[in-house]
C-alpha cells in the first residue's frame, strides 16, 4: 500500500516536530514516506494529509491563503485522510474569536477564548491562560480508531488560550477538563484533529499518528 503523507508547509506550523514524530511513527508502517511540501500539487498528490499550526488563528488562516495551498487542504479534507494539530485543528471550525477569524467551515462549531479569570485549580492555584503542560484527554464514545491502544485517561501536551466549541456532539472525539470540560480533539468522517500536541506527547502521540497512517476512512 502507498502511504505517501504530505505535511502541509504554509509558515505557520511546528514543521519540524511535527514532521519528525511522523516520520518516527511510519517508521514502523510498511512504504510509508512523509514529505514537508509547500507545494499544492504534492498536497494533492499525497495519501494523507497532516496540517499544523501555531501562533496566531488570524495570520495562520492569511498564510494558508496567501501560500496557495489553501484550495489543495479543502480537496484534502473533502477525499483523503486529514490530520489537523493546535491551530490546524482550530482552523477547520467555522470562525474563532482570535482575531474575528473566519475558519474554513469543516467542522460545525466555534473557536473561544478560555475564561478563567479569578478562577482557582483544584491545588488553589489561579488556572492560568494560555493552558501549558500535561493534561489528561478522555477519548469519548464510540471511540474513534485513532485511539486505537491509547488508554483513556493519557496524557497529552497543551499549549493554548483558545478552544473549540462543536456544534455536534458527534464531532468531539476527546474531551479535557480546564476550568471545564471542552473539545481537545475532533473528528467527522475523513478528518480527525487534536488541539494538544501529539508530536509533544511522547509515546501515546506518536501511537495516535501511527493510527493515523493505518487509518481507512
Amino acid at each position: 500500500m502507498n502511504n505517501r503523507v504530505a505535511v502541509v508547509d504554509y509558515g505557520m506550523g511546528n514543521l519540524r516536530s511535527v514532521a519528525q514524530a511522523v516520520v518516527h511513527a511510519a517508521s514502523a508502517v510498511d512504504h510509508a514516506e512523509v514529505i514537508v511540501t509547500s507545494d499544492p500539487q504534492v498536497v494533492r498528490g499525497a495519501h494523507r494529509v497532516v496540517l499544523p499550526g501555531q501562533g496566531a488563528m488570524p495570520d495562520c488562516m492569511r498564510e494558508l491563503r496567501d501560500s496557495g495551498l489553501l484550495g489543495a487542504v479543502l480537496e484534502a479534507a473533502a477525499s483523503k485522510p486529514l490530520f489537523g494539530v493546535c491551530v490546524g485543528m482550530q482552523m477547520l471550525l467555522d470562525h474563532s474569536a482570535e482575531g474575528d477569524t473566519p475558519g474554513l467551515g469543516l467542522i460545525a462549531g466555534k473557536v473561544v477564548k478560555f475564561d478563567l479569570a479569578g478562577r482557582l485549580q483544584p491545588d488553589g492555584t489561579r488556572f492560568k491562560v494560555p493552558q501549558m503542560g500535561w493534561n489528561q484527554v478522555w477519548p469519548t464514545q464510540p471511540r474513534h480508531p485513532l485511539w486505537r491502544g491509547i488508554e483513556d485517561g493519557s496524557w497529552f501536551y497543551f499549549v493554548h488560550s483558545f478552544h473549540a466549541r462543536v456544534s455536534h456532539p458527534a464531532h468531539c472525539a476527546a474531551q479535557t477538563d480546564y476550568g471545564g470540560l471542552f473539545a481537545c480533539a475532533v473528528s467527522r468522517d475523513n478528518i480527525f484533529a487534536t488541539q494538544f500536541h501529539p508530536e509533544k506527547s511522547a509515546d501515546q502521540g506518536l501511537a495516535l499518528y501511527r493510527n493515523f497512517l493505518h487509518w481507512q476512512p
